[in-house]
């Protein structure tokens, strides 16, 4: 996840010209400015925000990004869970919010790997839909960590979330709540801290009471109380 910034606004009109040539041969590959500007950002230099702007594009026609509904059988059965959606309310920036459960979340044999990825990309694009461009461009990620056990931590998921807001939502995250996160998994947090740029670490935020969360945004945004007993 790149390192939100300034950027040159020389190398913002360059991007800008050549991806209106690709634009003009292929509308579908259509990006607005606000997600070139943000492609500019996560990749630092023109040569390699186009790169991914290309990239992401030929993998969201590839992926079948803009048809991911919840008819789709594994978004379905991910949703049956309970372990991810997207809120109706907004934090106390705007930003949509995901909320995700980790206790319904459990590292097994079983695990389907792909129909995970798909229903975080469906996450993911479904709240970056609900974003207003002219306000607020980048999202609220909350993670309930209630009953939280080492069964729950997949750090396959955690690197392919990773990727994706790296290389595919580039400066999306606005902010990452980690909700009553508890003492096992500071072990955890050691593995992943790494894997994390230092300015998208920093926008990890550990949340361990109401006063906490309220900060952030309204509790009565959330559809359950997360520090009952």
């Amino acid at each position: 996840m790149g390192n939100p910034g300034e950027f040159n606004q020389k190398d913002l009109e360059e991007l800008k010209e050549r991806c209106e040539i690709i634009f003009n041969a292929d509308p579908e590959q259509y990006m607005s400015e606000a997600s070139i500007t943000r492609f500019l950002k996560g990749f630092k230099t023109v040569d390699d925000a186009f790169s991914g702007i290309l990239k992401c594009n030929k993998w969201r026609k590839e992926f079948g990004v803009d048809k991911l509904t919840q008819e789709d059988e594994d978004i379905r059965i991910e949703l049956e869970t309970k372990k991810g959606e997207v809120l109706r309310h907004r934090d106390r920036n705007g930003r949509p919010i995901i909320l995700m459960r980790v206790r319904h979340h459990k590292v097994n044999d079983e695990r389907n790997e792909d129909a995970l990825t798909k229903f975080t990309v469906y996450l993911l694009d479904t709240a970056c839909k609900k974003c207003h461009e002219d306000v607020v461009d980048n999202l609220c990620v909350i993670f309930d960590m209630r009953e939280f056990s080492k069964q729950c931590m997949d750090y396959q998921f955690v690197k392919t979330l990773i990727w994706l807001l790296s290389h595919r939502y580039p400066e999306r995250l606005g902010v990452c709540l980690l909700v009553n996160a508890p003492m096992v998994f500071q072990g955890c947090w050691t593995v992943i801290k790494p894997w994390l740029s230092e300015v998208t670490a920093d926008k990890v935020k550990f949340v361990n009471d109401e006063m906490q969360l309220a900060d952030y945004l309204c509790p009565d945004a959330l559809p359950e109380n997360m520090f009952e007993a």
